[in-house]
């Protein structure tokens, strides 16, 4: 496998781990019913596999139409890209409550200062439960199946225009079953 290139699908490094003397909110979420865009959006990281190396994608997704808002790529887990996805995604839309991880990016007071400043509720899944961030989980499968590892990204500037084609893609043309075959786009702009 090695000598062809070939390598199992598993999982990346840890991007959860939680500054301890960062704030953590409580989980707002729990019972809630989701029944209108910029309602509840989800934000998270992953990263994504180049032929040598990784980027790091962040991405904002309405949770009622599954719209991703905003989203951004970087070579780094500096704090830099995931404020710039957020400040975008404000720029043009405002949720009630913003769901995130524990992790030290979304528990950093460089971001919960942005939202409590636009009067936004901050929410964040329990500890090692993915399970409370389910939508944004999902869209990570969906980018990582239909189009991840079906690429073999040669730079960063292959990936970034790869991943801009798909995430349109995603949201104005990808018919969703839990969206009774509607697009993103065609629920978040009611």
């Amino acid at each position: 496998m090695r000598e062809m290139g070939i390598a199992g699908i598993a999982p990346g490094p840890n991007l959860s781990r939680r500054n301890h003397q960062h704030r953590i909110y409580p989980y707002l979420l729990r019972g809630l019913t989701i029944d209108h865009p910029n309602h509840v959006w989800g934000i998270d990281i992953t990263y994504i596999r180049l032929r040598r190396g990784w980027l790091y994608l962040v991405a904002i997704i309405d949770w009622y139409s599954r719209y991703v808002v905003s989203w951004e790529l970087d070579q780094s887990l500096e704090m830099d890209f995931v404020l710039a996805a957020v400040k975008r995604a404000l720029h043009q839309h405002q949720p009630v409550i913003l769901n995130s991880d524990q992790g030290s990016h979304f528990t950093s007071p460089q971001y919960t200062d942005v939202l409590k400043d636009k009067g936004i509720q901050i929410s964040m899944d329990g500890k090692g439960r993915a399970l409370d961030n389910i939508i944004t989980e999902r869209l990570w499968r969906t980018v990582k199946y239909e189009e991840v590892y079906l690429k073999d990204y040669e730079s960063p500037k292959e990936a970034r225009r790869e991943l801009t084609n798909f995430l349109a893609f995603y949201n104005h043309e990808r018919p969703h079953q839990s969206l009774k075959y509607q697009t993103p786009a065609s629920l978040f702009f009611v």
